[in-house]
């Protein structure tokens, strides 16, 4: 699966962005969608994973301020970003995983900065 992602730019400390991730095909039977993210000098890190039973895991620097959703008629995963800090500046990549048979999909990624 291709997948689009879109929607980053420069906020200022306190604002919200929201990322769009469109896939080449129907994301509904698609096990995990999520969000990575990378900083300069960092390991990626996970940052959100919706499964298809609508199931949510978000890392600990996120939880409360980041939320993950999906739109299966649009073929989009969303990431709706709150509360920036200056942290969470990096570059996002959006992911699609299938575990039977085993397939690993990301996006171009997109650049957030978080700046004053």
């Amino acid at each position: 699966v291709q997948l689009q992602a879109s929607g980053g730019g420069m906020v200022q400390p306190g604002g919200s962005l929201r990322l769009s991730c469109t896939a080449s095909l129907n994301i509904f039977n698609i096990n995990a969608l999520g969000w990575y993210r990378q900083a300069p000098g960092k390991q990626r890190e996970l940052v959100a994973v919706l499964n298809s039973r609508g199931n949510t895991i978000y890392g600990d620097s996120v939880k409360g301020r980041f939320t993950i959703s999906r739109d299966n008629a649009k073929n989009t995963v969303y990431l709706q970003m709150n509360s920036l800090k200056p942290e969470d500046t990096a570059v996002y990549y959006c992911n699609a995983r299938n575990y039977n048979p085993y397939s690993d999909s990301w996006g171009q990624g997109t650049q957030v900065t978080v700046s004053s």
